[in-house]
């Protein structure tokens, strides 16, 4: 399984510098991550709701195999509210957990086909792709238009 090891200054604060060590997960694993916080209908089978902070928290906390010996990150620091992490830090982890267990455009637009707009909504959020203040909300990269080489 791959691994990716990274090195914090202080820019995150004190607390937070050292080395981490992340790993793949298992295709069992993200599956039952995805799962446990996922509600589905009875009837249907569609998704109803997703806690995607949660997926995402379960998803670094099962990729995280080393940290310093302080252990500055845990579950309930990634999933906390007041007592959390910085975001700028939080989206460092969730790229380099993305990046090793394969989560790409192609996977997140096959989510967003199967989510109605409130959930499809939340999840662009957590990804950074929509802001919250509902000021501008760039669109994902392979749905931009393409350059035309036609000049008039």
């Amino acid at each position: 399984m791959r691994k990716e090891r990274i090195e914090l200054d202080n820019r995150f604060g004190e607390q937070f510098a050292g080395s981490y060590t992340f790993q793949e997960i298992t295709w069992a694993k993200r599956s039952r991550i995805i799962q446990k916080h996922t509600k589905y209908h009875p009837m249907t089978g569609q998704v109803t709701n997703s806690d995607f902070v949660a997926i995402q928290a379960e998803t670094i906390w099962g990729s995280l195999r080393e940290q310093p010996e302080s252990k500055p990150i845990t579950l309930d620091r990634l999933l906390g509210d007041e007592e959390g992490i910085p975001i700028e830090l939080g989206e460092l982890l969730l790229n380099v957990v993305n990046k090793l267990n394969g989560m790409t455009h192609e996977d997140l637009r096959f989510l967003l086909e199967r989510l109605d707009e409130e959930s499809r909504t939340q999840l662009l959020q957590s990804f950074g792709f929509v802001k919250n203040s509902g000021g501008l909300q760039p669109s994902l990269p392979s749905s931009q238009p393409k350059p035309s080489s036609n000049s008039s």
